[in-house]
């Protein structure tokens, strides 16, 4: 039996009145999430939220919203790339949890609305993730950041996308990254680990709806074995930015968040790994059910972020276990 939170199986019913959406057309389902209730604005802490449109090529723009926190700064810049299977999601799906971000690390937070697929597959999303990094590395000081203090980060297939992009600066010589933060990141489109089996229905992401993801997504079947869209097989991960990867427990994408976490360590890079008891795919992008768990997963990338020095932390630094990738405890 699987350990579920009581939150998560809330939400697992209320799931349930849904019609399957594998079985429905893309535009179909974007209209239907479009419609779904959306948790109050909260602007705490928050001295400006503004969107931005920035060029992604020679005709093509993209939306892009900055949280910028109260305080003097220059604050790091936390670059976030939302979920949705590369087909679905908007900078309304995780505005709630970048408002938290923002807010509780101190951090300006640009959120980045990649175009989607399957009007634009691998690689349109990549490129527009990266095109995304270079704009906020040019522009970022003009809004009160700090180049020198990037990070990547996503949930689900944003957590893709920020996994691709390091790999993409490392090897285009681009902007220098100090963090990646990696929430239940699909890193693997083969989708053949024991998780995928155990949690293949009834979990929020069911199998069959990451098989009609991927189909959407990828141009043709090899390009599930290309790096930059599955980085779990990429031919190096090694000089890549400290990262945090942060796991579902009853998640089909549970293991190759954790073997990715293993293949860095492996490779050299410094990393922490979580796994958040009890909880499902998706939680962190659904403030409606999942308010106190998207509050203790922000504390855990606030710590991590402070204890790496890639935000400043002005208390006493903490020591953490090193010895063990599961340990996400302090001692």
């Amino acid at each position: 039996m699987a350990n579920l939170d009581s939150q998560a199986e809330k939400y697992l019913q209320a799931l349930k009145q849904m019609p399957p959406i594998h079985t429905m057309d893309h535009k179909t389902v974007r209209e239907m999430l479009s419609k779904a209730p959306q948790p109050p604005i909260e602007s705490e802490g928050l001295s400006k939220v503004e969107d931005w449109m920035i060029p992604v090529s020679k005709d093509a723009e993209i939306k892009c919203r900055v949280y910028i926190p109260e305080g003097q700064g220059p604050f790091p810049l936390f670059i976030y790339y939302h979920g949705g299977g590369w087909v679905v999601g908007d900078l309304e799906s995780t505005d709630p949890s970048c408002r938290m971000l923002a807010h509780r690390m101190g951090c300006i937070v640009v959120s980045v609305n990649y175009r989607l697929a399957p009007e634009h597959k691998f690689p349109t999303p990549v490129e527009d993730a990266y095109a995304a990094l270079q704009w906020v590395y040019e522009k970022g000081s003009s809004f009160n950041g700090d180049v020198s203090r990037l990070i990547v980060g996503g949930d689900s297939v944003g957590g893709n996308l920020a996994t691709v992009v390091t790999i993409m600066t490392r090897d285009r010589k681009g902007p220098s990254i100090a963090a990646q933060v990696l929430i239940y990141p699909a890193t693997n489109l083969k989708f053949d680990t024991e998780s995928h089996q155990a949690f293949a229905k009834g979990f929020g992401l069911d199998r069959e709806l990451l098989f009609w993801f991927r189909d959407h997504y990828l141009r043709h079947k090899e390009d599930k074995h290309n790096g930059y869209a599955s980085p779990l097989i990429a031919e190096d991960v090694s000089h890549l930015p400290t990262a945090f990867v942060i796991t579902a427990e009853n998640d089909v994408l549970r293991d190759e968040g954790r073997a990715y976490a293993e293949r860095l360590k492996a490779s050299g890079v410094n990393v922490e790994y979580a796994c958040e008891t009890g909880m499902i795919h998706g939680y962190f992008a659904n403030m409606t059910f999942f308010s106190k768990n998207i509050e203790r997963t922000v504390s855990r990338i606030n710590e991590f972020l402070r204890t790496t020095d890639v935000i400043t932390n002005r208390n006493t630094k903490i020591k953490k276990c090193k010895g063990c990738l599961d340990c996400s405890l302090n001692h």
